[in-house]
């Protein structure tokens, strides 16, 4: 029996949803048969693979792209898919493609889950004109081998096509990455408050997460993203972090919190705007998400040129504590930046990469006496 990650049986609409339904725009949820539950016709098929372009319903597929069963063997390999009963495998330089009714100059976030397949590194080519980025899918995060990734972009005009490409030239088309469950969600930047400098500080506000799903989503380095999923924070490091929400893990405060999930390659960061010579306070909660990531947790929490560590003892069932870094700015910029110290693994299964969470954070200007 597969586990189910990224996935959702049903996506109900909400206020918002219906009124992008209404207006003519994509809704937030899955994409039309963004599980890859309506299977082509058996006339389109030659064993798994798919013929032609539009033979997948609601979507356009180029070069080798084959239509999997749950339950499918390669070689000694038992394929399992996320959601549902079926999935697609890219081939090599094999795409789909979807196009959607967006409003133009909004930001939007594609959540899509994606596997390997093969030993060989894997990327995946996300694009929606002009941006585009390479996601490397070759660290997994997850005891299944499915993970969940965020890629935001911004509406050009109110057509916008999302292709999901595999840039691959392995011998073995066959090799390519498994692709199930996308969705879309419209993103509104929150701005700073008199309450709080920092914009989205308690991260309510990011990518579609499946509300089945129990493996959390991940955002990609900046360098890989010019729109972040993630409004007002950028991801400075090598490797992704963790979206995760309060309905499967522990949250601190909210709905949403981050899990730095990659050690000191796992930093999220944002500029605040500061007065030289003032004092500020930064306060933010750090624990752990309930998910077995027990041990010695360190995070590292950056204003600037200055630096707090907190530690947090895990027993990996859920818990946080808060912490508080004072500075003087010495800029009208300052950079708020916050990084794990170690590597760490979970331990009910000793292979999916984890880590402290972070929420509730707090940027305000103090009284100098």
């Amino acid at each position: 029996m597969s586990v189910l990650l990224c996935a959702t049986f049903h996506v109900a609409l909400s206020a918002t949803n219906t009124t992008a339904a209404r207006n003519g725009t994509v809704a937030d949820g899955l994409l039309e048969n963004g599980n890859f539950e309506l299977a082509p016709d058996p006339k389109n098929m030659k064993g798994t693979v798919v013929l032609g372009k539009y033979a997948i319903p609601g979507w356009i597929n180029e070069g080798f792209v084959e239509y999997i069963k749950s339950g499918q063997k390669q070689g000694d390999m038992l394929l399992v898919v996320p959601e549902g009963a079926y999935a697609v495998r890219l081939g090599n330089e094999a795409s789909i493609k979807q196009k959607l009714k967006v409003i133009k100059g909004l930001y939007y976030s594609i959540t899509f889950s994606a596997a390997r397949t093969c030993a060989q590194e894997e990327r995946l080519n996300v694009t929606v004109a002009p941006d585009s980025g390479v996601l490397p899918i070759q660290t997994v995060y997850s005891s299944n081998g499915w993970d969940c990734y965020a890629w935001a972009f911004q509406a050009e005009s109110t057509e916008a096509e999302v292709i999901i490409h595999n840039p691959g030239v392995e011998e073995d088309p066959a090799c390519g990455p498994l692709i199930d469950a996308v969705a879309i969600k419209a993103l509104y930047p929150p701005r700073p408050t008199n309450k709080n400098i920092l914009k989205n500080a308690g991260f309510e506000e990011g990518p579609y997460i499946f509300p089945n799903a129990n493996y959390g989503v991940l955002i990609p380095p900046n360098i890989e993203d010019d729109h972040s999923p993630l409004p007002g924070w950028m991801v400075e490091s090598l490797k992704a972090v963790k979206y995760i929400d309060s309905a499967h893990f522990f949250v601190p405060q909210g709905r949403r919190a981050i899990e730095l999930v990659g050690g000191k390659e796992s930093a999220i960061a944002q500029i605040a705007r500061t007065i030289v010579g003032k004092t500020y306070r930064l306060t933010f909660a750090v624990g752990d998400a309930n998910n077995s990531c027990a041990g010695s947790l360190v995070v590292e929490a950056f204003a600037g040129k200055d630096t707090i560590k907190v530690p947090y003892e895990s027993k990996g069932k859920g818990g946080f504590k808060r912490a508080v870094l004072t500075f003087k700015a010495v800029s009208n910029r300052t950079r708020i930046m916050f990084l794990s110290t170690f590597y760490t693994m979970r331990n009910d299964d000793f292979s999916s990469l984890c880590g402290p969470i972070v929420d509730d954070v707090k940027l305000l200007s103090v009284r100098n006496t």
